[in-house]
């Protein structure tokens, strides 16, 4: 009957209900869902990893590594090394017997690093290697103007650059401003050691070894003559010819010789009794400068001869 009290469930001997049970029940069941979830192995870790923020576990069912486990990820390439220079300069000690005054450099034009023998810092006059700044200075002074060489202007460019002409530097020298052109010179290639022999000419410019791989790499890199001119120059300087086609591209075999651009310099200096050899070259990634002073009787070819014996001295070998 609805209203026998002996027909109502009673409670069990602990004083727990069964309500009480299944909430009991739930809480135990959600903490061992919780553990599950934290449990290495776990299908579930994954998912309670992402939602507490920690790195989930990267190995899947079968072992394998997946694609955020850091052990397999594959290990950057290191930068491969940069081709050496053909140059061996672990010493800068070299034995060349000159009876006179001798000093070298070269220059890592990728890296700007300059070695060279104890003196290159030392200063002795240019004769015609200058002419090749000349030229630059000239070619991009018309760019920077607005202006084209003629035909003209380029031939007499070529003639000082392939054969050495003297009276075309000459006038070119005028026209670019005389010592003003080698004052720009200094600046623009950023030189340490070189000065302007003011109203003595082009020929007695003072430049050091160290100062000629930085005009080289002024060349190479279209600071002295500009963007619209650089090829052309070097194309120019790889085609000297005739009595400047000595030194430093000499050592080197005829078909790696006809890349390198040069512009050589020699005159006798009959107030010191003495003969200026100078020899600039550019290389691919390498600007070099030699150069010598010696006594006067020992005549051009000792000097030129000289240049590239410096040179093979310090050429790598196989």
């Amino acid at each position: 009957m609805p209203g026998d009290r002996r027909n109502r469930r009673r409670p069990r001997r602990d004083g727990t209900s069964p309500l009480q049970l299944v909430a009991i029940a739930s809480v135990l069941l959600g903490l061992v869902l919780i553990s599950l979830r934290l449990l290495p192995g776990s299908p579930l870790e994954s998912i309670a990893a992402a939602r507490w923020g920690d790195v989930p576990d990267t190995t899947s069912r079968g072992g394998e590594a997946t694609s955020t486990d850091r052990s397999s990820r594959p290990t950057p390439s290191p930068s491969p090394s940069p081709d050496p220079l053909p140059f061996d300069l672990t010493s800068t000690s070299i034995d060349v017997e000159i009876d006179g005054w001798y000093g070298w450099s070269v220059m890592d034009t990728r890296s700007g690093e300059i070695i060279g023998s104890k003196n290159m810092d030392e200063t002795s006059t240019t004769a015609s290697l200058i002419k090749a700044w000349i030229v630059a200075d000239y070619l991009r002074r018309a760019d920077e103007a607005g202006d084209k060489p003629g035909d003209g202007k380029l031939n007499d460019a070529t003639l000082i650059i392939r054969d050495s002409d003297n009276l075309r530097t000459e006038r070119l020298y005028t026209e670019v401003g005389r010592a003003a052109s080698i004052k720009r010179m200094i600046k623009i290639c950023e030189m340490t050691d070189s000065s302007v022999a003011d109203d003595k000419g082009w020929s007695r410019t003072n430049l050091s070894p160290r100062d000629t791989t930085r005009l080289g790499q002024c060349i190479a890199d279209g600071r002295a003559a500009g963007p619209e001119w650089t090829d052309w120059l070097l194309k120019e300087m790889r085609l000297v010819r005739g009595s400047g086609d000595f030194g430093i591209r000499k050592a080197f075999s005829a078909k790696v010789g006809k890349t390198i651009a040069i512009k050589n310099g020699w005159v006798d200096r009959i107030d010191e009794q003495e003969i200026h050899v100078n020899c600039l070259a550019i290389g691919e990634d390498w600007t070099m400068g030699v150069m010598l002073r010696y006594p006067i009787n020992r005549g051009y070819e000792y000097g030129m001869d000289n240049c590239e014996k410096v040179t093979d001295t310090l050429l790598r070998r196989p």
